[in-house]
């Protein structure tokens, strides 16, 4: 039986470490068509850019305006503009920020040439952040709100990333950009989709909703503490959007780290404290600062969005959140169950349940602990 166990741990660690993860720089863009050329106001956190200047390598700048007109440059680097399969030929028109600020303002503008036909595929797509690693198997990315300008409403809600780009029509008639993919319904699909990928794509929270079923005992014991653990993060990614709460990713990074350390270290070494009240407070606790991990400014990047679509989006990201949630949780909590249906009555120390708990709560320690290392190490 702790072979069975061990093999089972090492497959759950190893597939959770195996998947890729944020941290995320969010931003926003706004996007218009004119007779020869498609504009993009880019609004790009500081964070992106202070990544992004850190990591690579570059030589040191003697001020914050060099430092943004070389990140303009590394954009469009990292933007891609395709009409009908080329790719169109950008330029960074100017830019704008302050050393306080936390968005710089990229005006970028992407030559269109003539073209026969009224209408005209294009695609957008950006790859930006991903070279760069936060923690080993934890790359960063950038995700963008999209708002696009055409005719008199514009349309928002669409969410451009590394994994999912854009495509609409460019109607050469009347410059508009025409798409079928921008009412709210599918504002709700893509923050659906985007909240379950941010779990199953994140190992950080996944570690931390195993930790904490792999204490569980019981259905009722289950559904308590993922109740805590979504009151809480829905608490705060809803005070974050409204711009009430707002903390550092150099805070709620390392203490969503600590969280998975904590909880892990807690099954193994007073497995006593790991179920009832205790667990229940220390699951709402550290489910705030996961919330401010979930918002991570993706959805404050909508303001001046219509209060509808901001809804809408809250709403579909919380959802798809938990969905993820469960995707873990349900099949761990029931090979835990099997597990202990399995144990001779007798069997109080030796059971295949406990040392799944024990052994999984280990490894997830472990890799919580080195998370927590780069997560401080960031902090430098």
């Amino acid at each position: 039986m702790r072979r069975a166990a061990v093999r089972l741990c090492s497959l759950l660690v190893l597939g959770m470490c195996a998947a890729d993860a944020h941290p995320v720089a969010q931003g926003a863009m706004e996007i218009k068509a004119e007779v020869d050329r498609i504009e993009i106001v880019a609004h790009v956190s500081s964070e992106q850019v202070f990544v992004a200047e850190a990591l690579a390598n570059n030589p040191s700048a003697a001020t914050s305006e060099e430092v943004w007109q070389r990140h303009g440059d590394y954009l469009l680097e990292h933007l891609f503009v395709e009409a009908d399969g080329a790719r169109l030929t950008g330029k960074v028109e100017s830019f704008t920020g302050t050393t306080a600020t936390e968005q710089i303002v990229y005006r970028l503008r992407f030559e269109v040439p003539p073209s026969p036909t009224p209408r005209r595929s294009v695609i957008l797509s950006q790859n930006v952040l991903n070279e760069f690693n936060f923690a080993p198997g934890n790359p960063w990315e950038a995700t963008y709100v999209i708002r696009l300008i055409s005719g008199k409403s514009p349309s928002e809600g669409l969410l451009l990333t590394s994994r999912a780009p854009l495509a609409f029509q460019l109607n050469a008639r009347t410059f508009e950009l025409i798409t079928s993919s921008t009412s709210r319904n599918s504002t709700v699909s893509v923050f659906l989709e985007h909240g379950i990928g941010h779990i199953l794509g994140g190992y950080d929270h996944l570690l931390f909703i195993a930790a904490l079923v792999l204490a569980v005992v019981s259905f009722w014991d289950l559904v308590k503490v993922v109740t805590a653990f979504t009151l809480a993060h829905t608490l705060t990614l809803t005070l974050a959007v409204l711009d009430v709460v707002r903390l550092s990713d150099r805070i709620v990074e390392p203490m969503i780290a600590a969280s998975i350390v904590f909880v892990a270290c807690q099954n193994v070494l007073a497995p006593s404290h790991a179920r009832g009240s205790v667990r229940l407070a220390i699951a709402f606790g550290f489910g705030l600062f996961h919330g401010l991990g979930f918002a991570g400014g993706l959805l404050s990047a909508m303001e001046g969005f219509q209060t509808a679509t901001i809804a809408a989006a809250i709403f579909a990201f919380s959802v798809g959140v938990e969905i993820g949630h469960q995707i873990v949780a349900l099949p761990l909590f029931a090979a835990m169950r099997f597990a202990r249906a399995k144990a001779a009555p007798d069997d109080r120390s030796g059971s295949l349940h406990i040392w799944m708990s024990r052994l999984g709560s280990g490894a997830i320690g472990v890799v919580g602990a080195v998370y927590l290392v780069a997560a401080l190490a960031w902090l430098r």
